[in-house]
């Protein structure tokens, strides 16, 4: 019986020490969580107040409870009532979309050749790959620009598509290989004793088994072109109100001046809706595609 007690209390004790020993870590944890969620709170309740008493006082005035908090949708009627709101989501989703499909479609081909595939010089050229996603966004923007214009493609759907896929696809490569070459060779060697070619592997075999990092990628692609404002204005320009995003439209809702400021903290959660729901729908694969290819063995 003694022994029994003996052994509950230490139990009951290493639980304790257990608990206390984690405490510090969850606390830096929530306190990292309430720091990273508190711009976005200040936001949320921004989007809620009158233009009047955000140009006055600070959001986090609510909590002082010196002035009654005013409550108002105007901010949100004003973005959504916007003519031209409607088709600017159209349009984004018309960008985006194809702008994340082409360059994993490319990518998945690529990375398999560069894992799984003898070609002279693959080496160096995944070193270009590798060396591609140092190179600054912004300075291929004016070079892409001239080269548009000069081929009437500037300000074409077609054209902001191809920016977004070559600005993607070194990280896309990249990860992809991360995954893809972790593949037991034993399985590629038995799909190669059965008599399948390479195309038939990669899209029976390889496909399938990197789900998990295709959606990561997804989801970080989606994120970049919907809330992408600079590439859509160098490319898809300010001339045609038809080809405005969402982004687009809401700098032009706020004005060149910045004198309607408050329409965009109401912008920012309408924005937020689609890249929440993808996020949301593909969250199973994300963090087996961020930990895909890590470690190898």
């Amino acid at each position: 019986m003694s022994v029994s007690l003996q052994t509950e209390s230490g139990v009951q004790r290493s639980t304790v020490q257990a608990v206390l020993s984690a405490a510090p870590v969850r606390i830096v944890v929530l306190l990292l969580c309430f720091l990273w969620s508190l711009p976005t709170i200040g936001l949320l309740i921004s989007s809620i107040r009158p233009a009047t008493d955000i140009n006055s006082t600070g959001w986090w005035t609510l909590f002082g409870g010196g002035q009654p908090f005013n409550f108002t949708l105007q901010n949100y009627e004003a973005v959504l009532s916007a003519e031209g709101m409607a088709n600017a989501f159209l349009n984004s989703l018309l960008v985006t979309i194809p702008s994340v499909v082409i360059p994993i479609t490319v990518a998945a081909f690529a990375a398999y050749a560069f894992a799984w595939m003898e070609f002279p010089g693959r080496d160096f050229f995944f070193a270009g790959v590798v060396m591609l996603m140092g190179v600054p966004l912004h300075m291929a923007l004016i070079p892409i620009m001239r080269i548009y214009t000069s081929i009437d493609l500037n300000g074409t759907f077609l054209g902001i598509w191809l920016a977004h896929t070559g600005f993607g696809l070194p990280l896309a490569i990249y990860l992809l290989y991360g995954y893809i070459s972790t593949i037991p060779k034993e399985i590629m060697e038995s799909a190669h004793i059965d008599g399948a070619s390479p195309f038939t592997a990669f899209t029976q075999l390889v496909l399938p088994l990197s789900v998990p990092v295709i959606a990561s990628f997804a989801i970080f692609q989606f994120l970049w072109v919907w809330n992408d404002l600079l590439v859509a204005l160098v490319f898809l320009g300010t001339d045609n109100p038809d080809a405005f995003i969402v982004t687009s439209k809401l700098k032009e809702l706020v004005g060149s001046k910045g004198q309607n400021w408050e329409v965009l903290t109401a912008g920012a959660f309408i924005t937020m809706i689609v890249p929440l729901f993808i996020f949301f729908a593909l969250q199973r694969y994300f963090v087996r595609g961020m930990m895909a290819g890590s470690v190898k063995g």
